[in-house]
């Protein structure tokens, strides 16, 4: 198990931010300076709104501090790398949202590790367990931001290659999260079990919060349909694979799989379902 924790899980989500990476430009970050006032709607709804969501989520359903932590520590994480063919199912801006999951994407070594520090420390009080931001920004540095920059060399500097291995990689992207996923259940199957009524009922709501505060926030900022429901899925889908990362990060092996780690495993599998009907009205509109 600790193996497959050390080593498995961090692999995982390197893999995956490398296939996300892949599918860059260097024009999707200069689009930031381009097209600045829909990037920072977006920004400001990720950074900022999702995780005062999460934290009104947790103190409005009570849930216990290890539950409290791990929907907090989901909510600091970047988009979802599947949120850019959502954007494109929901004939939104994939544009806006390749350049929105890439730029946070980078942006969360600096903003995770902080919050994360903060958040358990407010929750769990005493019984927190220590953690060291420096060496927090370093792995995710590791295997989150240094991945996407190797894949975005590789589409500048071997296109060819890159368009080739973009599909079999982005496949397995697809396989190790939900790998991932399942992982994180099973090693807390009896925790899982226990909690799912209150876990399950407080992520379908927050989803749903942020799908809807997402839209709203670019309907009042005036920005056009394409983009509000692009920022609407960026803001409802989030990067379980990174949040369950996270949880191990910060507890360490010595007992399997975190706790933590339960609301971002859950979010991974509820966010598909509660996102599809947004998709399907989306689409029609």
């Amino acid at each position: 198990m600790d193996l497959l924790i050390n080593v498995g899980l961090p692999l995982s989500l390197a893999i995956i931010m490398l296939s996300l990476g892949i599918g860059l430009e260097a024009a999707d970050f200069r689009r930031v300076l381009t097209r600045g006032y829909p990037f920072a709607i977006g920004a400001i709804s990720q950074v900022v709104l999702i995780p005062l969501a999460a934290f009104t989520t947790v103190t409005m359903f009570g849930l216990p501090a290890e539950i409290a932590v791990g929907v907090m520590l989901l909510s600091f994480c970047p988009g979802g790398v599947t949120s850019n063919i959502l954007a494109k199912f929901a004939k939104g801006d994939v544009a806006l949202s390749v350049s929105l999951t890439a730029v946070i994407s980078l942006l969360s070594i600096v903003t995770v590790p902080i919050l994360a520090a903060w958040s358990i420390d407010y929750f769990m009080g005493e019984t927190a367990p220590e953690v060291s931001i420096g060496a927090l920004a370093t792995a995710l540095f590791l295997i989150t931001t240094l991945p996407v920059a190797i894949g975005v060399s590789i589409r500048h500097f071997a296109k060819e290659f890159a368009v080739r291995i973009d599909n079999p990689l982005s496949t397995l992207a697809s396989i190790l999260f939900v790998l991932i996923v399942l992982a994180a259940l099973a090693g807390n199957w009896q925790f899982f079990i226990e909690n799912l009524s209150s876990i399950g009922a407080a992520l379908i709501a927050l989803n749903i919060a942020l799908l809807l505060i997402g839209l709203g926030l670019a309907r009042i900022a005036k920005l056009t349909w394409e983009e509000a429901k692009t920022i609407s899925v960026e803001t409802g889908i989030q990067n379980s694979a990174m949040g369950i990362t996270l949880a191990a990060l910060i507890t360490g092996t010595t007992t399997g799989f975190s706790p933590l780690a339960v609301p971002a495993a859950v979010y991974g599998i509820t966010m598909y379902v509660v996102v599809t009907p947004f998709i399907l009205w989306f689409r029609n509109r």
